[in-house]
């Protein structure tokens, strides 16, 4: 049964379970059709090794840490020692396999994790929505009788959390990419200030705006996370629920929201109020400016195009049409348009933070619909772009911050999952791991 780091390690102490024990039922439960599609390269006898071992170093009364020997799922675009990082895509099947770990990964290994293999992405990482055509598209296990979309670009990572198949899945977030799934997969995803975590053997698709980061069951396994790949332990901020201040904004993040979302949001608020914890309507005029400033392709597409620019005029068949057209939008971005673009996020980022300062996080939902099926999204192109651009709406907006942000599922039994977002600016991580701990058993589906 999928469960939490803190609820396996009481298992793992009582001697009701072992880390192989762990290792071995995830592997089964990979096996079943509910994960095809989820990972692109297993390495569970590897996994089974690394428990093998930390259960005889608990035997012999060695400290370990809390990863040790738990199997920890890695998206496709990390070097992995040996493996082909291919990104979620074909055109590199040809590459050299990784000479040395991503960081991120090396910092896994040494916490004592068990990596039970790569998971399917969304190709080069260029979509909120997680439809790979060449890979297959992982189904999102909340819904076992229309297959939904898992949301991207961490598909395979956010799946392989929610079927059991790992405690905690490594990804990243570009644009809402670790969010947006666990909010659909009814996970927790955190996304860190981008420069606590390193990127080194990371794939790119923006080098503005990737951010290395993870899923799982709970904050408190986000930040256990977050504390080995950062090799920075951040101590989440005590509080108290009464008297955290949450800002709700008037305006973009509450646009076209589905009814289950809408009814799910307005409900967590009512339960956070009835807890202590202000909420408060505000203003925030900046957020309606955001497409505007990105209307000639943002960030992501000028440095897409720039990573990928030669093999894609080589080997443009190779690629998933949707993916290639959304990089080729980056040719048409000048320099001058670029550093345009450079100095209105500066200016933007200075207005947003003066009029979020004094509050514990703004409160949004992470997005704004349930996941929808995958099939129609796979026959209709212009339903596919409108469907990725609401999924990515919210998210983005506190990547473009240069911020931290972490959803937590607050759905109810018998509803779709949806997702919680609270965020804050840059190097606010403590306080707003300490906010969403705080907040959690409030808004955290019922069982």
């Amino acid at each position: 049964m999928p469960t939490d780091i803190h609820t396996l390690q009481t298992k793992l102490h009582d001697g009701s379970a072992t880390r192989a024990g762990v290792i071995a039922a995830a592997a089964e439960l990979a096996r079943q059709p509910a994960a095809q599609s989820v990972l692109l390269h297993a390495t569970f006898e590897a996994a089974a090794e690394t428990a093998r071992a930390a259960d005889t170093a608990a035997r012999a009364g060695q400290p370990l840490h809390p990863l040790a020997g738990l199997p920890v799922s890695v998206k496709d675009l990390f070097d992995v020692a040996g493996e082909v990082t291919r990104a979620g895509s074909p055109v590199r099947d040809d590459a050299a396999p990784a000479a040395a770990d991503a960081t991120v990964v090396r910092r896994l290994r040494e916490a004592g994790a068990a990596l039970v293999g790569r998971t399917n992405m969304t190709e080069f990482a260029f979509s909120g929505v997680g439809i790979n055509p060449h890979f297959g598209t992982p189904v999102n296990p909340a819904d076992r009788s229309v297959a939904r979309i898992p949301g991207g670009s961490s598909s395979g990572a956010a799946v392989s959390v929610a079927l059991g198949l790992a405690v905690a899945g490594l990804g990243s977030d570009t644009g809402g990419s670790i969010r947006i799934p666990a909010a659909l997969c009814g996970l927790t995803g955190f996304k860190p200030t981008q420069r606590r975590v390193p990127l080194d053997g990371a794939f790119p698709l923006s080098y503005t705006l990737d951010t290395a980061c993870a899923m799982a069951r709970s904050v408190h396994d986000c930040a256990l996370v977050d504390s080995v790949i950062a090799d920075q332990a951040v101590v989440p901020a005590s509080k108290a629920a009464a008297g955290i201040r949450l800002a709700v904004p008037r305006q973009y993040l509450l646009d076209d929201l589905d009814a289950t979302v809408a009814r799910a949001f307005d409900r967590t608020l009512g339960l956070l109020s009835a807890a202590g914890v202000g909420i408060e309507p505000v203003d925030l005029p900046e957020l309606a400016e955001l497409p505007g400033i990105n209307a000639t392709g943002g960030f992501t597409a000028p440095e897409a195009y720039a990573i990928h620019r030669h093999v894609l005029a080589a080997r443009r068949g190779q690629y998933d049409p949707r993916v290639a057209m959304r990089i080729e939008r980056g040719a048409a971005m000048s320099a001058p348009d670029y550093v345009d673009l450079v100095r209105a996020r500066a200016a933007w980022i200075a207005r947003v933070l003066a009029r979020i300062e004094g509050f514990d996080a703004v409160a949004c939902p992470t997005v704004p619909m349930v996941a929808p099926p995958v099939a129609p999204l796979l026959a209709d192109d212009d339903l596919f772009f409108r469907t990725n651009a609401l999924l990515l709406r919210n998210t983005s907006a506190f990547n473009f911050l240069d911020g931290c942000s972490i959803s937590l599922p607050c759905h109810q039994p018998g509803e779709l999952p949806v997702g919680l977002m609270l965020s804050h600016g840059a190097l606010r991580d403590a306080q707003l791991l300490g906010t969403a701990i705080a907040l959690e058993t409030i808004v955290r589906p019922a069982a």
